[in-house]
């Protein structure tokens, strides 16, 4: 690991990926600001830049902005107590309480502390680990591989929100959307309806935009407060916040190991890890720690989670292919699009790229903590943009990158496709993540799954027969079995307080 970290930093210590990873921190925290945007929106939209620039300067862009995104949404959560994200949500239980009592500098400042602490204890976990994962998956053969996928997808389906049955049905809606084109084994065309355009497939890029982009835009609009302005006072934290967080050092190494333990987990994420990290923490708390009318332990506790959970999430995005997440997806995405495939063969054919991936991992939270504390009062006007003026400008800059990539109209007619399918979705309530998740894994699992058939003389018993395969399989039963069960339980909770309700 330390020669691969000691190549990695000969592209790494260039002034066009240090400068690109602190424009990605400052664009995250921007776009995590503002609510409804986030981590996720903001790799979406600069996606079409990165993959035209070298693989560790791409990366290290892309990966910088889900870090700040991760963070920006505590500063929304704290002043106008609207999380930026999901992801800040428990950040406000404390942190708008500390702003009403005015606090509100030294809130962000310790969330911005606590982010990049627990941001740096991730990046740690994900440099032990992520060599040894992929480490034990080098021995792995097509079956282990099928099983993989197979637990990837069901994992994030079962966890997303809603039912599971509506997890599970979008990610395979995603398996049907990765079988179109061109079919790797017999080169026949499937799905294509003789459109050359659709011979190599979607793009995963038209995907994503139009499916959480265009749809997003979309409900912003038939939201209340489209023309408003909110009028927000400015907040100027200073370096001394890290001390104030180092108070709390327990609570922060507590927090920042909930949070890598659920993201190294497809499809828990940092929503998850906040709100358990907070629940630990308010449990563990001292009688006189005021935990939801300000207490400093319950920001430390949510954003040192939120952001440890982005170290996490990249342990089997890289050492397995297998995204944690949405955002991980796209990150999947963007290195299979600049030639790169995740999984052990990377980190023993391109040692250098990985250890260029985690030192830009590392700067990138080191550049969040300078870039959160010097520049909040910039994301402070941010917020004061009417969304009548944002909407608009979000849309135009999806079209411009759509276009972008292969100067095809075709892509931006898969773009609006996928965006009124994303309104669909979102409105009848299906997890969106699932499907990009299918499209990703999709061509992982039919290739590895036809080159197990072939090996097999005994059909589809080859994944019994192994241990690993036949192990993950079993997982697979358990997290379904496990699904319905507490789906279940809710259901017949949910029958008796309306029986006791109405008696």
């Amino acid at each position: 690991m330390l020669d691969s970290l000691a190549s990695g930093l000969t592209l790494v210590a260039t002034p066009l990926a240090i400068g690109l990873t602190f424009l990605g921190v400052m664009f995250g925290l921007m776009v995590g600001a503002l609510p409804g945007l986030g981590p996720l929106m903001g790799i979406i939209l600069l996606l079409p830049v990165a993959i035209g620039l070298p693989p560790v300067a791409a990366m290290g862009f892309l990966i910088a902005i889900f870090i700040g995104g991760s963070c920006g949404g505590s500063i929304s959560a704290i002043l106008l107590r609207i999380p930026g994200t999901p992801l800040a949500a428990a950040t406000l239980f404390d942190g708008y309480p500390m702003a009403q009592k005015g606090r509100a500098a030294d809130a962000i400042g310790i969330a911005i502390s606590a982010s990049a602490l627990g941001g740096l204890f991730g990046g740690v976990v994900l440099i032990l680990f992520a060599p040894l994962l992929a480490g034990f998956a080098s021995g792995f053969a097509p079956p282990e591989y099928t099983a993989l996928a197979i637990t990837g997808l069901i994992a994030i389906a079962v966890v997303s929100d809603g039912s599971v049955l509506k997890g599970l049905m979008t990610g395979v809606l995603g398996l049907l959307v990765a079988t179109i084109g061109t079919d790797e084994f017999s080169t026949g065309y499937r799905f294509t309806f003789g459109a050359y355009q659709m011979l190599d497939g979607f793009h995963i890029v038209a995907i994503v935009v139009g499916l959480f982009a265009v749809s997003e835009m979309a409900f912003q609009v038939t939201r209340p407060g489209l023309c408003d302005k909110p009028e927000i006072s400015i907040a100027r934290p200073g370096f001394r916040s890290v001390l104030i967080t180092l108070r709390h050092w327990f609570n922060l190494l507590r927090s920042s190991a909930i949070g890598a333990f659920f993201g190294s987990l497809p499809g828990a994420g940092g929503v998850i890890s906040s709100f358990c990290a907070y629940a630990v923490a308010k449990a563990a708390a001292k009688p006189h720690e005021p935990y939801g009318d300000g207490a400093e332990g319950g920001v430390v506790a949510a954003e040192s989670a939120n952001n440890a959970t982005v170290g996490g999430t990249l342990i089997p995005s890289l050492a397995l292919g297998i995204p944690g997440d949405a955002s991980s997806a796209v990150l999947i995405g963007a290195l299979l699009i600049l030639g790169y495939f995740p999984g052990p063969t990377l980190f023993e054919q391109q040692p250098e790229i990985v250890g260029g991936v985690f030192l830009v991992y590392m700067i990138s939270n080191v550049f969040l903590f300078i870039a959160g504390i010097l520049a909040t009062p910039l994301f402070v006007y941010v917020l004061r943009i009417r969304k009548s003026y944002l909407v608009p400008t979000v849309l135009l800059l999806c079209v411009i990158g759509t276009f972008a990539l292969q100067a095809s109209v075709f892509d931006l007619w898969v773009m609006l496709g996928f965006g009124l399918l994303g309104i669909l979705l979102r409105s009848a309530n299906y997890p969106l993540a699932p499907l990009v998740i299918g499209v990703i894994l999709g061509p992982l699992l039919e290739n590895n799954l036809r080159r197990s058939l072939l090996i097999s003389r005994e059909g589809y018993w080859i994944f019994l027969d192994r241990p690993v395969s036949a192990t993950l399989l079993a997982i697979n039963v358990l997290l379904i079995a496990g699904a319905v069960w507490f789906a279940m339980r809710r259901r017949s909770r949910s029958k008796s307080d309306t029986e006791s309700a109405n008696n």
